[in-house]
């Protein structure tokens, strides 16, 4: 539970004392992706201390939003409990609204395996997906996403697929597709699957490069409101 109590009478300051301390929102959008050794935690969130890290999973398991189990082949694992994975579209949701002011990564910030997993299924929307297997690399990161029947399946390729619970898919996928950062101007709509060829952001090195088009409107998060002024909001805060 929270160090702290707000003090007041609410769901929102429920949740906020469960899931609201820094560091626990990533626990648990990497233990929404499957679940996790306590070293996979680490490895997947490399700057969060050590003790943090515990102190963290042991409030979620107090609050009952994490349980710790055993693997075969993994050894105990933290994993979320029926409570915990109720926060999976509340967690889509957070990231579709954090997307809207996603600027162009700073020094020193990564992707992970964990983090690219999850905004694909942010992104993901079935309602347009069509069939596909994709290898999608960014940076060092390799991800194989499967689209059967509107469903989604995410399996780890690199860094590192022993990880908990990975399953990699037999056979090869449609197409291999490599990006850097500006894949999200093509996530975002910015650009159609011919621009970001065009611009080099994405390159589909194995396959029709057609797949691409087919990735754009399976993989898709639209803006909730127009991109803001920033010199009228800082003309407002004068």
């Amino acid at each position: 539970m929270a160090a702290r109590s707000y003090g007041q009478y609410c769901g929102v300051t429920s949740a906020v004392e469960l899931v609201g301390e820094r560091w626990a929102l990533l626990i648990l959008r990497d233990l929404l992706v499957g679940p996790r050794r306590y070293t996979d935690l680490k490895q997947g969130l490399p700057r969060i201390p050590t003790n943090i890290l515990s102190t963290r999973l042991k409030e979620l398991q107090e609050g009952g939003v994490v349980r710790r189990v055993p693997l075969a082949r993994c050894g105990l694992v933290y994993e979320l409990t029926e409570y915990g994975r109720a926060l999976e579209p509340i967690m889509i949701a957070l990231g579709r609204w954090g997307f809207q002011t996603m600027g162009d990564p700073e020094d020193g910030d990564i992707v992970t395996p964990d983090s690219l997993s999850m905004a694909l299924r942010t992104s993901f929307r079935p309602e347009h997906a069509a069939d596909a297997d994709y290898e999608l690399h960014v940076g060092e990161v390799a991800l194989r996403a499967t689209v059967r029947d509107r469903a989604l399946a995410i399996a780890r390729i690199a860094p590192d697929p022993t990880v908990a619970g990975n399953r990699i898919p037999d056979g090869d996928p449609d197409g291999v597709i490599v990006a850097g950062p500006g894949i999200r101007r093509l996530i975002g709509g910015e650009v159609d699957a011919a621009e970001a060829l065009d611009q080099d952001l994405v390159a589909v090195v194995r396959g029709d490069a057609s797949l691409l088009g087919t990735f754009a409107e399976t993989f898709r998060i639209d803006r909730i409101i127009p991109a803001p002024d920033r010199d009228v909001a800082e003309r407002a805060l004068t």
